[in-house]
C-alpha cells in the first residue's frame, strides 16, 4: 500500500495527529501563544517550519499505524519518538530548557546551546522522515494478504 492508495481513516488519523503534535509541541515552548507558559528567549524563525513538518511527518507516521499490516520494528518506533522528542528541544526557549541551564548554565544555555538549536531542528526532521520512509516501505514490500474464508470449519482435506 503506498500513500496514494491510503483510506480516508489513514488521512484522518494523519490530520489529527498532526494538529495533536502542533498542540503538544508549540504550547509548552510556546510557539503558540498562551497564558500557561512563558518564554524569556524570543522564538527564532526557523522553529516555525521545524515544527510545521514535524507535524506533518508526525502525523503520516502515526497513520501508519492505523490498521497496517506490518507490526513497526522498534527501531521504527524508537525513531519517530526520538525525533518528535527532538524537535521539541530544537524549538523550545534555551533558557527555559532546565536541563540546558542545569549542565550549563544560563550563559551556557544562550552562548552554547541555542547555535546548536538548528541542527537539532533538522536531526530531528531527519530521523521523522527516515521514521515515514521506512514504515512506508515496509508496507509496500511486505504486505500481508488476509487469508480466505474455508469452506467448511470442520473438513478434512
Amino acid at each position: 500500500m503506498t500513500i496514494r492508495t491510503w483510506p480516508a481513516r489513514r488521512w484522518v488519523a494523519a490530520a489529527l495527529a498532526a494538529i495533536a503534535t502542533t498542540l503538544i509541541i508549540g504550547i509548552p515552548t510556546v510557539l503558540i501563544p498562551n497564558p500557561v507558559f512563558g518564554r524569556s528567549v524570543p522564538v527564532q524563525w526557523w522553529s516555525y517550519p521545524v515544527l510545521g513538518v514535524t507535524a506533518v511527518l508526525s502525523g503520516l507516521i502515526f497513520a501508519t499505524y492505523v490498521r497496517t499490516s506490518a507490526e513497526p520494528t522498534r527501531r521504527q518506533t524508537r525513531l519517530s519518538l526520538g525525533g518528535g522528542m527532538l524537535s521539541m528541544f530544537a524549538v523550545g526557549c534555551p533558557a527555559c530548557n532546565k536541563i540546558a541551564v542545569i549542565l550549563l548554565g544560563m550563559s551556557g544555555a544562550l552562548n552554547l546551546w541555542a547555535p546548536i538549536q538548528p541542527v537539532l531542528g533538522v536531526a530531528s526532521v531527519g530521523m521523522l522522515a527516515w521514521a515515514l520512509r521506512r514504515r512506508l516501505s515496509g508496507e509496500r514490500s511486505c504486505p500481508v494478504r488476509q487469508p480466505a474464508p474455508e469452506a467448511s470449519a470442520g473438513a478434512l482435506p
